[in-house]
């Protein structure tokens, strides 16, 4: 089992990565004048930043060796900025996007605002943690109760509107209810990172079993939800 994932999580992350990717440039044109475009950019900058993030197997393998013992040496720096930080300011983007209430359009940018200079002032006075360590809790947390907003507010509209007659036609509600799940399944493992290392690897493989069931569920409704809904303009 250890080696099985060892040698086929990145793998078959990357392919349902890539399967969404490819679903999402297959689609444009159908949603090129409603903000899903802006997710299916998302998709194919997520595709490319993993491959681009996944450095330090390439390092290893090539051995690379002017890489090791600098700050580069591990891709923590690239994760936390482009995925805990980058990822969940670019949920609140497309949910200002999609969401009509302005207030809550509103709290949502201050939320960025906030939670994007909590980072930088975070890192300012942490900064070789951004290159050592996984990313702090608050960060962790506070981007996920973020996301988990978003769509519960999105949700609240739908309810309040007919749009809840045909819910099961919008791309918007299958992008929402998929992150909403996906980011509650992930959170609460950032708790235990602590156990994170070589010495456990009952751990691991449970942290990658998570991991990969999340993902595969959530890059194939992805790629469902473009498939099978109708654009729809907000």
């Amino acid at each position: 089992m250890e080696e099985f994932f060892e040698n086929n999580y990145s793998l078959l992350t990357r392919l349902v990565e890539f399967i969404a990717a490819l679903t999402g440039v297959l689609c444009y044109k159908k949603y090129k004048d409603t903000p899903v475009k802006y997710f299916i950019y998302f998709l194919v900058g997520v595709l490319f930043l993993e491959l681009i993030g996944s450095y330090p197997r390439y390092v290893k393998k090539l051995e690379i060796t002017w890489l090791k013992e600098t700050l580069f040496e591990h891709n923590y720096w690239f994760y936390t900025i482009f995925w805990k930080i980058g990822s969940v300011l670019f949920m609140i983007f497309f949910f200002r996007k999609i969401l009509k209430n302005k207030i809550v359009k509103e709290v949502l940018k201050y939320s960025a605002l906030l939670f994007l200079l909590s980072a930088v002032v975070y890192y300012i006075f942490n900064f070789k943690k951004l290159f050592l360590n996984f990313s702090p809790y608050f960060i962790d947390v506070s981007g996920a109760f973020i996301v988990l907003f978003c769509a519960a507010f999105y949700f609240v509209e739908v309810l309040k509107t007919d749009k809840i007659l045909s819910f099961y036609k919008s791309i918007d509600f299958y992008i929402s209810a998929t992150v909403f799940v996906w980011w509650l399944i992930v959170t609460p493992i950032t708790f235990y990172n602590i156990y994170y290392s070589a010495s456990d690897w009952n751990f691991i493989v449970l942290k990658w079993q998570i991991y990969l069931s999340a993902n595969i569920f959530m890059y194939l409704t992805f790629s469902f939800a473009l498939l099978w809904c109708k654009p729809q303009k907000t």
